[in-house]
């Protein structure tokens, strides 16, 4: 592929460096930002579409150029394109420290918008504005992992925010419907009470009909015990995946 500008007309605010060290050297590529990720997920296949200067450099801002028997040494080949795909594939994205803080800063936000959308104060059932939940998470210490999305950071976010800072919070309850034949549920009721914190209705009929405010977890315990007793006769529906008391 050809050099499509100078190295030494890179600019770094426009770019992403992707390192990889191998063979006790380093090498980079410089590529337009968010490319490397559409690659990696296989969204964009077009190396020319990936690279900003299709080279590997030993490093990229001071323009130097990877020798093709460092190359050679390191990857088995002095392929450019090959060396490339590998780079893109194990490397590490390279982010200055100003946007490091802008992207951690967006996470941070991020995490605390989902866990106030999920949770609300035990007294008034009510949720929490995101900004007193961001306040929480400084005060409990919570430290954003950049390499984790936000939802796969929620749970230990509310785990330190319990235990270590001053705001009371819980997960907002689901609220369900359990329809069962009319002896099934006078048999199961007793234990699917059991699994509520709330029994907010409950109907008896040709069918039996309750709707329970529940611990999110709980959905799990309630299929599994409406599959091994009921034998396929009873169903569970989510009415709502986080009651309030400006839902109710």
């Amino acid at each position: 592929m050809p050099i499509q500008q100078p190295s030494n007309q890179i600019k770094l605010t426009n770019v992403s460096i992707v390192r990889l060290k191998k063979g006790g050297k380093r090498f980079e590529i410089a590529c337009y930002k968010n490319k490397v990720q559409e690659w990696r997920n296989g969204v964009e296949t077009n190396l020319d579409d990936v690279l900003q200067i299709s080279n590997v450099f030993m490093n990229v801002s001071k323009g130097e150029v990877a020798k093709s028997n460092d190359l050679q040494k390191a990857f088995g080949t002095s392929t450019v394109d090959d060396v490339v795909k590998e780079i893109l594939k194990k490397g590490e994205v390279q982010v200055a420290e100003k946007e490091r803080d802008h992207d951690l800063a967006s996470l941070r936000k991020e995490i605390a918008t989902i866990v106030a959308e999920k949770c609300v104060d035990p007294a008034t059932q009510r949720p929490y504005p995101v900004g007193m939940i961001e306040k929480a998470m400084a005060e409990a210490g919570v430290s954003v992992k950049a390499g984790k999305n936000a939802k796969s950071q929620v749970a230990e976010t509310l785990r330190l925010i319990q235990g270590h800072s001053t705001l009371p919070i819980q997960r907002a309850r689901m609220r369900v419907r359990v329809v069962l034949p009319a002896a099934e549920g006078e048999r199961l009721q007793e234990q699917l009470r059991a699994l509520a914190e709330t029994v907010e209705k409950e109907d008896k009929g040709e069918s039996w009909e309750t709707v329970m405010l529940i611990e999110p977890s709980q959905i799990r315990a309630i299929n599994d015990l409406l599959q091994k007793e009921s034998k396929g006769k009873g169903r569970v529906e989510t009415l709502t995946f986080a009651a309030t008391a400006d839902n109710n």
